[in-house]
Protein backbone atom coordinates (compact mmCIF):
# COMPACT_ATOMS: atom_id res chain seq x y z
CA UNK A 1 0.00 0.00 0.00
CA UNK A 2 1.88 3.35 -1.16
CA UNK A 3 2.48 5.66 1.76
CA UNK A 4 0.31 8.64 2.41
CA UNK A 5 2.19 12.10 1.54
CA UNK A 6 2.69 14.55 4.57
CA UNK A 7 0.16 16.97 5.18
CA UNK A 8 1.47 20.72 4.94
CA UNK A 9 0.95 20.53 8.96
CA UNK A 10 3.63 17.33 9.39
CA UNK A 11 5.71 19.31 6.51
CA UNK A 12 6.28 22.27 8.32
CA UNK A 13 6.32 20.42 11.78
CA UNK A 14 9.17 18.16 10.58
CA UNK A 15 11.14 21.42 9.15
CA UNK A 16 10.77 23.29 12.09
CA UNK A 17 11.93 20.49 14.83
CA UNK A 18 14.99 19.41 12.61
CA UNK A 19 16.30 22.91 12.00
CA UNK A 20 19.02 23.70 14.66
CA UNK A 21 21.06 26.73 14.74
CA UNK A 22 23.98 25.59 12.79
CA UNK A 23 21.67 24.80 9.84
CA UNK A 24 20.49 28.01 9.46
CA UNK A 25 22.40 30.17 6.90
CA UNK A 26 25.08 32.40 8.69
CA UNK A 27 23.19 35.49 6.83
CA UNK A 28 19.92 34.90 7.74
CA UNK A 29 20.86 34.33 11.90
CA UNK A 30 22.86 37.98 11.27
CA UNK A 31 19.29 39.38 9.56
CA UNK A 32 17.55 37.65 12.40
CA UNK A 33 19.31 39.24 15.26
CA UNK A 34 18.60 42.67 13.95
CA UNK A 35 14.65 41.96 13.50
CA UNK A 36 14.44 40.90 16.70
CA UNK A 37 16.15 44.36 18.07
CA UNK A 38 14.23 46.34 15.96
CA UNK A 39 10.99 44.47 17.49
CA UNK A 40 12.27 44.53 21.25
CA UNK A 41 13.02 48.89 20.66
CA UNK A 42 9.11 49.07 18.73
CA UNK A 43 7.86 47.59 21.40
CA UNK A 44 10.19 50.00 24.27
CA UNK A 45 8.75 53.03 22.53
CA UNK A 46 4.99 51.91 22.42
CA UNK A 47 4.94 51.22 26.30
CA UNK A 48 4.68 55.01 26.59
CA UNK A 49 1.53 55.43 24.02
CA UNK A 50 -1.89 55.84 25.92
CA UNK A 51 -3.43 52.56 24.25
CA UNK A 52 -0.47 50.67 25.89
CA UNK A 53 -1.22 52.10 29.83
CA UNK A 54 -4.56 51.07 28.54
CA UNK A 55 -3.98 47.23 27.55
CA UNK A 56 -1.84 46.55 30.20
CA UNK A 57 -4.63 48.11 32.95
CA UNK A 58 -7.18 46.22 31.55
CA UNK A 59 -5.19 42.39 31.54
CA UNK A 60 -4.25 44.01 35.17
CA UNK A 61 -7.89 44.26 36.08
CA UNK A 62 -8.06 40.57 35.58
CA UNK A 63 -6.44 39.78 38.27
CA UNK A 64 -5.13 36.55 36.82
CA UNK A 65 -1.52 38.48 36.59
CA UNK A 66 -0.46 40.39 39.33
CA UNK A 67 1.98 37.47 40.48
CA UNK A 68 3.19 36.37 37.13
CA UNK A 69 6.96 36.09 36.15
CA UNK A 70 7.14 37.15 32.84
CA UNK A 71 8.06 40.42 31.74
CA UNK A 72 6.43 43.15 29.54
CA UNK A 73 8.27 45.47 27.58
CA UNK A 74 9.13 48.68 28.76
CA UNK A 75 6.59 48.80 32.11
CA UNK A 76 6.87 47.65 35.50
CA UNK A 77 4.49 44.65 35.42
CA UNK A 78 5.06 40.65 35.59
CA UNK A 79 2.09 39.28 33.84
CA UNK A 80 1.22 35.45 33.85
CA UNK A 81 3.07 33.67 30.70
CA UNK A 82 0.04 34.13 28.19
CA UNK A 83 -0.90 37.55 29.31
CA UNK A 84 2.81 38.83 28.93
CA UNK A 85 2.75 37.44 25.32
CA UNK A 86 -1.00 38.91 24.46
CA UNK A 87 0.65 42.68 25.93
CA UNK A 88 3.92 42.25 24.07
CA UNK A 89 2.53 41.57 20.79
CA UNK A 90 0.19 44.56 21.08
CA UNK A 91 2.76 46.82 22.29
CA UNK A 92 4.96 45.42 19.16
CA UNK A 93 2.58 45.80 16.46
CA UNK A 94 1.14 48.87 17.86
CA UNK A 95 3.36 51.77 16.21
CA UNK A 96 2.85 50.22 12.72
CA UNK A 97 6.61 50.22 12.83
CA UNK A 98 7.50 46.55 12.79
CA UNK A 99 8.66 44.69 10.12
CA UNK A 100 6.63 43.28 6.66
CA UNK A 101 6.62 40.60 4.34
CA UNK A 102 5.75 41.96 0.61
CA UNK A 103 5.67 38.50 -0.02
CA UNK A 104 2.86 36.93 3.03
CA UNK A 105 1.52 40.36 2.98
CA UNK A 106 1.82 40.03 6.85
CA UNK A 107 4.01 41.63 9.90
CA UNK A 108 5.57 38.46 11.48
CA UNK A 109 7.54 39.51 14.13
CA UNK A 110 4.37 41.08 15.43
CA UNK A 111 3.98 37.66 16.91
CA UNK A 112 6.91 35.58 16.53
CA UNK A 113 8.89 37.41 18.82
CA UNK A 114 6.35 37.60 21.62
CA UNK A 115 5.89 34.21 21.86
CA UNK A 116 9.81 33.24 21.34
CA UNK A 117 10.31 35.48 23.98
CA UNK A 118 7.86 34.03 26.30
CA UNK A 119 8.04 30.47 25.34
CA UNK A 120 11.49 30.50 25.77
CA UNK A 121 11.81 31.89 29.25
CA UNK A 122 9.50 29.44 30.49
CA UNK A 123 11.26 26.67 29.13
CA UNK A 124 14.21 28.00 30.15
CA UNK A 125 15.52 27.72 26.53
CA UNK A 126 19.25 29.07 25.57
CA UNK A 127 19.40 32.02 23.19
CA UNK A 128 19.95 30.01 20.30
CA UNK A 129 17.25 27.42 20.81
CA UNK A 130 15.48 30.85 20.50
CA UNK A 131 17.39 32.50 17.51
CA UNK A 132 16.22 28.98 15.67
CA UNK A 133 12.38 28.59 16.92
CA UNK A 134 11.57 32.65 15.79
CA UNK A 135 13.65 31.40 12.14
CA UNK A 136 11.62 28.75 11.87
CA UNK A 137 8.29 30.12 12.73
CA UNK A 138 8.84 33.40 10.88
CA UNK A 139 9.94 31.36 7.79
CA UNK A 140 6.55 29.02 7.64
CA UNK A 141 3.97 32.28 8.51
CA UNK A 142 5.42 33.91 5.63
CA UNK A 143 4.84 31.03 3.36
CA UNK A 144 1.33 30.49 5.10
CA UNK A 145 0.77 34.06 3.62
CA UNK A 146 2.33 33.41 0.45
CA UNK A 147 0.01 30.91 -0.37
CA UNK A 148 -3.54 32.75 0.06
CA UNK A 149 -1.78 35.75 -2.59
CA UNK A 150 -2.83 38.70 -0.52
CA UNK A 151 -6.65 37.06 -0.38
CA UNK A 152 -7.01 37.12 3.41
CA UNK A 153 -8.07 41.59 3.21
CA UNK A 154 -10.09 41.22 0.53
CA UNK A 155 -12.28 38.51 2.68
CA UNK A 156 -12.30 40.76 5.16
CA UNK A 157 -9.32 39.22 7.69
CA UNK A 158 -6.57 40.76 8.52
CA UNK A 159 -3.24 38.11 7.83
CA UNK A 160 -1.85 38.63 11.58
CA UNK A 161 -4.37 37.40 13.63
CA UNK A 162 -5.02 34.60 10.94
CA UNK A 163 -1.37 33.38 9.86
CA UNK A 164 -0.61 34.50 13.01
CA UNK A 165 -1.66 31.83 14.76
CA UNK A 166 0.11 29.16 12.98
CA UNK A 167 3.61 31.29 13.04
CA UNK A 168 3.15 31.61 16.78
CA UNK A 169 2.29 27.73 17.51
CA UNK A 170 5.54 26.55 15.29
CA UNK A 171 7.86 28.70 17.73
CA UNK A 172 6.04 27.78 20.64
CA UNK A 173 5.74 24.09 19.79
CA UNK A 174 9.45 24.28 19.55
CA UNK A 175 10.75 26.09 22.49
CA UNK A 176 8.26 23.80 24.25
CA UNK A 177 9.68 20.82 23.49
CA UNK A 178 6.99 18.92 21.48
CA UNK A 179 7.84 16.35 18.70
CA UNK A 180 7.09 16.69 14.77
CA UNK A 181 4.38 14.42 15.43
CA UNK A 182 2.65 16.52 18.23
CA UNK A 183 3.84 20.03 16.51
CA UNK A 184 1.94 18.57 12.94
CA UNK A 185 -1.40 18.60 15.72
CA UNK A 186 -0.73 21.80 17.65
CA UNK A 187 -1.32 23.55 13.93
CA UNK A 188 -4.50 21.65 13.45
CA UNK A 189 -5.30 22.94 17.52
CA UNK A 190 -4.21 26.53 17.66
CA UNK A 191 -6.78 26.57 14.32
CA UNK A 192 -9.69 26.73 16.52
CA UNK A 193 -8.47 29.66 17.96
CA UNK A 194 -7.46 31.57 14.92
CA UNK A 195 -9.09 34.92 15.12
CA UNK A 196 -8.46 38.46 13.10
CA UNK A 197 -10.41 40.62 11.10
CA UNK A 198 -10.58 44.10 9.16
CA UNK A 199 -13.07 45.90 10.68
CA UNK A 200 -10.72 48.15 12.73
CA UNK A 201 -9.65 49.58 9.28
CA UNK A 202 -13.64 51.16 8.84
CA UNK A 203 -13.48 52.78 12.08
CA UNK A 204 -10.96 54.14 14.73
CA UNK A 205 -10.46 51.28 16.48
CA UNK A 206 -7.33 49.63 18.34
CA UNK A 207 -7.89 46.23 17.85
CA UNK A 208 -5.23 45.54 14.83
CA UNK A 209 -2.56 45.71 18.05
CA UNK A 210 -4.54 42.84 19.87
CA UNK A 211 -4.36 40.55 16.75
CA UNK A 212 -0.76 40.71 17.10
CA UNK A 213 -0.75 39.29 20.24
CA UNK A 214 -3.76 37.16 20.66
CA UNK A 215 -1.85 34.68 18.09
CA UNK A 216 0.48 33.44 21.06
CA UNK A 217 -2.11 33.17 23.98
CA UNK A 218 -3.68 30.70 21.27
CA UNK A 219 -0.42 29.24 20.22
CA UNK A 220 1.16 28.20 23.52
CA UNK A 221 -2.46 27.25 24.90
CA UNK A 222 -2.42 24.57 21.68
CA UNK A 223 1.48 23.28 22.10
CA UNK A 224 0.79 22.88 25.98
CA UNK A 225 -2.23 20.72 24.92
CA UNK A 226 -0.54 18.98 22.24
CA UNK A 227 2.49 18.12 24.50
CA UNK A 228 -0.01 16.26 26.81
CA UNK A 229 -1.76 14.49 24.07
CA UNK A 230 -5.00 16.51 22.87
CA UNK A 231 -5.63 16.20 19.62
CA UNK A 232 -6.15 18.51 16.53
CA UNK A 233 -6.68 18.14 12.58
CA UNK A 234 -3.53 17.19 10.59
CA UNK A 235 -5.07 19.15 7.58
CA UNK A 236 -5.76 22.60 8.99
CA UNK A 237 -4.48 23.96 5.66
CA UNK A 238 -5.67 22.32 2.73
CA UNK A 239 -8.82 20.27 4.84
CA UNK A 240 -12.10 20.53 3.47
CA UNK A 241 -12.68 22.83 6.50
CA UNK A 242 -9.40 24.34 6.44
CA UNK A 243 -7.60 27.74 6.57
CA UNK A 244 -7.66 28.41 2.52
CA UNK A 245 -11.45 27.24 2.19
CA UNK A 246 -12.25 29.03 5.31
CA UNK A 247 -10.81 32.18 5.49
CA UNK A 248 -10.52 33.05 1.62
CA UNK A 249 -13.24 34.42 -0.78
CA UNK A 250 -11.14 33.25 -3.93
CA UNK A 251 -11.65 29.59 -5.53
CA UNK A 252 -9.30 27.10 -4.92
CA UNK A 253 -7.30 27.33 -8.38
CA UNK A 254 -6.37 30.90 -6.69
CA UNK A 255 -4.36 29.60 -3.49
CA UNK A 256 -0.93 28.38 -4.04
CA UNK A 257 -0.67 26.44 -1.53
CA UNK A 258 2.82 24.53 -3.10
CA UNK A 259 4.32 27.77 -1.85
CA UNK A 260 4.71 26.74 1.72
CA UNK A 261 7.09 23.88 1.12
CA UNK A 262 8.47 24.58 -1.89
CA UNK A 263 12.47 24.47 -1.53
CA UNK A 264 11.56 24.98 2.23
CA UNK A 265 15.28 24.43 4.28
CA UNK A 266 17.01 25.43 0.77
CA UNK A 267 15.61 29.11 -0.05
CA UNK A 268 15.01 31.20 2.56
CA UNK A 269 11.95 33.79 2.61
CA UNK A 270 13.33 35.51 5.99
CA UNK A 271 15.86 36.90 3.58
CA UNK A 272 12.93 39.18 1.67
CA UNK A 273 11.35 40.17 5.05
CA UNK A 274 11.43 44.28 5.91
CA UNK A 275 12.21 46.57 8.47
CA UNK A 276 10.17 49.78 8.98
CA UNK A 277 12.08 53.17 8.73
CA UNK A 278 8.76 54.95 8.67
CA UNK A 279 5.95 54.25 11.84
CA UNK A 280 3.42 54.06 9.32
CA UNK A 281 1.28 51.57 6.34
CA UNK A 282 3.58 50.52 4.37
CA UNK A 283 2.21 51.47 1.49
CA UNK A 284 2.67 55.16 2.80
CA UNK A 285 6.06 54.89 2.73
CA UNK A 286 6.69 55.90 -0.95
CA UNK A 287 4.41 59.03 -0.68
CA UNK A 288 6.14 60.51 2.67
CA UNK A 289 9.86 59.73 0.97
CA UNK A 290 8.62 61.26 -1.99
CA UNK A 291 7.03 64.53 -0.40
CA UNK A 292 10.23 64.87 2.03
CA UNK A 293 12.68 64.72 -1.02
CA UNK A 294 10.51 67.95 -2.85
CA UNK A 295 10.00 69.80 -0.38
CA UNK A 296 13.45 69.99 0.99
CA UNK A 297 15.30 70.08 -2.69
CA UNK A 298 12.38 72.94 -3.65
CA UNK A 299 11.97 74.43 -0.26
CA UNK A 300 8.27 74.42 -0.49
CA UNK A 301 6.63 75.95 2.29
CA UNK A 302 2.47 75.15 2.94
CA UNK A 303 1.14 78.02 1.55
CA UNK A 304 3.48 77.57 -1.66
CA UNK A 305 1.01 74.43 -2.67
CA UNK A 306 -2.20 74.30 -4.81
CA UNK A 307 -3.06 70.87 -4.51
CA UNK A 308 -1.15 67.13 -4.03
CA UNK A 309 -2.05 63.97 -5.79
CA UNK A 310 -0.40 60.82 -4.43
CA UNK A 311 0.33 57.77 -6.96
CA UNK A 312 -0.77 54.26 -5.22
CA UNK A 313 -0.54 50.76 -6.26
CA UNK A 314 -4.39 49.67 -6.71
CA UNK A 315 -3.87 47.00 -3.57
CA UNK A 316 -3.44 50.27 -1.49
CA UNK A 317 -6.54 52.08 -1.94
CA UNK A 318 -9.00 50.21 0.63
CA UNK A 319 -6.14 50.43 2.88
CA UNK A 320 -4.85 54.14 3.08
CA UNK A 321 -7.24 56.40 0.60
CA UNK A 322 -10.83 54.91 1.19
CA UNK A 323 -12.90 55.70 2.04
CA UNK A 324 -11.92 59.33 2.12
CA UNK A 325 -14.21 60.89 4.57
CA UNK A 326 -12.86 59.31 7.56
CA UNK A 327 -9.43 58.77 5.96
CA UNK A 328 -9.33 63.01 5.55
CA UNK A 329 -10.54 63.28 9.68
CA UNK A 330 -8.62 60.25 11.48
CA UNK A 331 -9.80 60.18 15.01
CA UNK A 332 -6.31 58.72 16.55
CA UNK A 333 -2.65 58.26 15.02
CA UNK A 334 -3.74 54.09 14.92
CA UNK A 335 -6.44 55.67 12.10
CA UNK A 336 -3.85 58.19 11.11
CA UNK A 337 -1.01 55.57 10.23
CA UNK A 338 -3.51 53.87 7.57
CA UNK A 339 -3.97 57.31 5.90
CA UNK A 340 -2.38 58.91 3.11
CA UNK A 341 -3.48 62.04 3.27
CA UNK A 342 -2.60 62.67 7.01
CA UNK A 343 0.91 61.05 6.10
CA UNK A 344 2.03 63.14 2.87
CA UNK A 345 0.83 66.49 4.71
CA UNK A 346 2.35 65.75 7.73
CA UNK A 347 5.62 65.40 6.02
CA UNK A 348 4.97 68.82 4.64
CA UNK A 349 3.97 70.40 7.19
CA UNK A 350 6.22 68.77 9.95
CA UNK A 351 9.63 68.21 7.28
CA UNK A 352 9.67 64.84 8.70
CA UNK A 353 7.71 61.61 9.75
CA UNK A 354 8.94 60.17 12.82
CA UNK A 355 7.48 58.67 16.13
CA UNK A 356 7.44 62.49 17.05
CA UNK A 357 4.20 62.95 14.49
CA UNK A 358 2.31 59.89 16.17
CA UNK A 359 0.85 62.81 18.38
CA UNK A 360 -2.49 64.15 19.00
CA UNK A 361 -0.59 67.63 18.27
CA UNK A 362 0.02 66.29 15.30
CA UNK A 363 -3.04 64.87 14.63
CA UNK A 364 -4.93 67.96 15.15
CA UNK A 365 -2.32 70.26 13.77
CA UNK A 366 -4.63 72.61 11.72
CA UNK A 367 -2.05 72.97 8.94
CA UNK A 368 -1.77 69.51 8.19
CA UNK A 369 -5.68 68.91 7.91
CA UNK A 370 -6.24 71.91 5.85
CA UNK A 371 -3.38 70.96 3.50
CA UNK A 372 -4.86 67.07 3.63
CA UNK A 373 -7.88 68.30 2.24
CA UNK A 374 -5.88 69.25 -0.80
CA UNK A 375 -4.86 65.53 -1.21
CA UNK A 376 -6.11 63.79 -4.13
CA UNK A 377 -4.85 60.43 -5.68
CA UNK A 378 -4.65 58.24 -8.75
CA UNK A 379 -3.69 54.44 -9.50
CA UNK A 380 0.17 54.54 -10.52
CA UNK A 381 0.23 53.01 -13.54
CA UNK A 382 4.15 52.65 -12.98
CA UNK A 383 3.53 50.83 -9.94
CA UNK A 384 5.59 47.35 -9.37
CA UNK A 385 4.10 46.29 -6.49
CA UNK A 386 4.11 43.52 -5.16
CA UNK A 387 7.57 43.40 -5.73
CA UNK A 388 8.09 46.72 -3.81
CA UNK A 389 5.60 49.32 -1.81
CA UNK A 390 6.24 51.63 -5.07
CA UNK A 391 4.79 54.82 -5.60
CA UNK A 392 4.77 58.62 -6.28
CA UNK A 393 3.73 62.11 -5.71
CA UNK A 394 2.80 65.16 -7.76
CA UNK A 395 3.05 68.63 -5.94
CA UNK A 396 0.89 71.52 -7.93
CA UNK A 397 2.14 74.65 -6.69
CA UNK A 398 0.76 77.91 -6.44
CA UNK A 399 2.60 79.22 -8.87
CA UNK A 400 1.84 76.78 -11.73
CA UNK A 401 4.93 74.36 -11.42
CA UNK A 402 4.07 70.83 -11.30
CA UNK A 403 6.91 68.75 -9.80
CA UNK A 404 7.60 64.85 -8.97
CA UNK A 405 8.94 62.59 -7.61
CA UNK A 406 8.68 58.81 -6.99
CA UNK A 407 10.19 55.80 -5.12
CA UNK A 408 10.30 52.74 -6.99
CA UNK A 409 12.55 50.61 -4.91
CA UNK A 410 11.69 50.61 -0.74
CA UNK A 411 14.36 51.02 0.97
CA UNK A 412 14.67 47.66 3.20
CA UNK A 413 13.75 45.52 0.36
CA UNK A 414 16.30 43.12 -1.31
CA UNK A 415 17.14 45.74 -4.01
CA UNK A 416 17.56 48.32 -1.28
CA UNK A 417 18.90 46.55 1.94
CA UNK A 418 19.46 48.80 4.86
CA UNK A 419 22.64 48.74 6.57
CA UNK A 420 22.94 47.65 10.09
CA UNK A 421 23.86 50.72 11.69
CA UNK A 422 21.00 52.15 10.31
CA UNK A 423 18.63 49.35 12.29
CA UNK A 424 20.68 49.75 15.19
CA UNK A 425 20.17 53.69 15.57
CA UNK A 426 16.34 53.23 15.03
CA UNK A 427 16.63 50.66 18.25
CA UNK A 428 18.60 53.01 20.15
CA UNK A 429 16.07 56.37 18.91
CA UNK A 430 13.29 53.97 20.49
CA UNK A 431 14.11 52.66 23.26
CA UNK A 432 15.38 55.56 24.48
CA UNK A 433 12.45 56.98 24.90
CA UNK A 434 11.06 55.09 27.87
CA UNK A 435 15.27 53.81 28.71
CA UNK A 436 18.61 55.64 29.74
CA UNK A 437 20.75 55.38 26.82
CA UNK A 438 23.28 52.76 29.22
CA UNK A 439 20.31 50.36 29.33
CA UNK A 440 19.29 50.46 25.36
CA UNK A 441 23.22 49.69 24.75
CA UNK A 442 23.19 46.89 27.06
CA UNK A 443 19.91 45.26 25.15
CA UNK A 444 21.28 46.46 22.33
CA UNK A 445 24.37 44.25 22.94
CA UNK A 446 22.92 41.67 24.55
CA UNK A 447 20.60 41.08 21.13
CA UNK A 448 23.09 40.86 18.91
CA UNK A 449 25.35 38.27 20.75
CA UNK A 450 22.34 35.88 21.70
CA UNK A 451 24.18 32.89 21.34
CA UNK A 452 26.27 33.83 23.95
CA UNK A 453 22.76 33.65 26.58
CA UNK A 454 22.50 30.38 28.21
CA UNK A 455 19.24 31.29 29.41
CA UNK A 456 17.23 33.57 27.79
CA UNK A 457 15.59 34.98 30.17
CA UNK A 458 18.54 37.00 31.20
CA UNK A 459 17.89 39.16 28.82
CA UNK A 460 13.84 39.42 28.92
CA UNK A 461 14.63 40.31 32.46
CA UNK A 462 16.56 43.82 31.47
CA UNK A 463 13.13 44.52 29.32
CA UNK A 464 10.74 45.36 31.42
CA UNK A 465 11.05 49.49 32.57
CA UNK A 466 14.10 50.44 34.67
Amino acid sequence: MPATAPTIAETLAAFVIGLDYAAIPAAIRAKAKLHLLDSIGIALAASGFEYARKACAGIRALGMSSSGDYTVIGMLEKFALRDAVLMNGMLLHGLEYDDTSIRGRLHPSAFCVPCALGAGAFAKASGKAVLSAYVAGMECAVRIGMAARGGFSPAGFNAVGIVGSFGSVLVAGKLLGLDAARLATAQGIVYSTTAGNREFATTDAWTKRLEAGWPGVGAITAAMLAREGFMGSRTPYEGKFGLFTTYLNTPAAAIDIAAIPDKLGAHWEFDGIMIKMRPSCFFNHAPINATLALVNTHNLRVEDIRAIRVLLPAAAIDTVCEPRAAKLAPGDIAAAQFSVYFSVACAVVRRQFTLHEMSAEALHDPAIRALAAKVEYAIDSQSNFPQHYSGGVEIITNDGRVLGAREDVNAGSLDNPLEPAAIEAKFMANAQRVLPRARAEEIREHVLDIESCDEISALTARLGAP
